[in-house]
């Protein structure tokens, strides 16, 4: 798998991530650990870029780029992903696109050190934001 990351993206991820991180590219649905947000209306529609200060084993599949990051996904959301994927920075949100056409034009982007991830509650969060979303 390989994906194109245009300048604007580099720049706004240069600034927004630390040197030397693993990136993920995965669903914001509710689907993973890293989600704070689902529901049937966010299955294959909402994506996020999870910066991690060591590798998560779950997230296997090295995904090719252009910068230079270290960039990793996952089986279940390589599922929704097809050739010429491209991450952009639009209107100042992260956009994400492949040749079927846009897939989200608001990709999210966290970071986490392995011991604040540990200290998370990403479930009492997600039911927290439950009553908010579809």
């Amino acid at each position: 798998m390989e994906i194109t990351i245009k300048d604007a993206a580099k720049a706004y991820l240069a600034e927004n991530v630390q040197l030397g991180s693993t990136v993920l590219l995965t669903t914001d649905d509710g689907s993973n650990r890293y989600s704070t947000v689902g529901g049937t209306c966010a299955i294959g529609d909402k994506f996020q870029l999870v910066a991690l200060t060591t590798d998560d084993p779950d997230y296997p599949i090295t995904v090719a780029n252009n910068a230079g990051w270290t960039l990793k996904t996952n089986a279940d959301t390589e599922l929704y992903l097809s050739n010429g994927l491209i991450l952009d920075r639009v209107f100042n949100q992260l956009s994400l696109r492949d040749d079927s056409g846009i897939l989200d034009s608001a990709v999210g982007l966290i970071t986490y050190t392995a011991e604040e991830k540990s200290k998370l509650d990403l479930k009492k969060e997600m039911q927290t934001l439950g009553t908010r979303i579809c």
